[in-house]
């Protein structure tokens, strides 16, 4: 019995990039040794997790514009405390 190779995240998606790049099909299952069947379910697995990635995309820009305005509450809260004190001192 043959040992199953196991194959990492980046890899398949190394591979299935290819294939999206226009090279033959054929020739990345040989090159890789693995059936086009294969390469083709890794593809539509690849294919139906993209959504995912841009949804991310914009969760984390949604974040950090949140984050932003936090920041500069905060930056002006402390300008203020700042010319609190200055205008102490003097």
């Amino acid at each position: 019995m043959t040992k199953r190779r196991k194959w990492d995240a980046k890899t398949k998606a190394t591979i299935v990039m290819q294939g999206l790049k226009g090279t033959p099909i054929a020739d990345i299952c040989v090159e890789h040794r693995i059936s086009q069947a294969q390469y083709y379910q890794w593809r539509d697995q690849f294919m139906k997790q993209m959504p995912k990635v841009f949804a991310n995309t914009e969760k984390k820009q949604a974040s950090l514009e949140k984050e932003n305005e936090c920041l500069k509450k905060m930056i002006g809260e402390l300008t203020v405390e700042l010319k609190k004190t200055e205008e102490w001192l003097k």
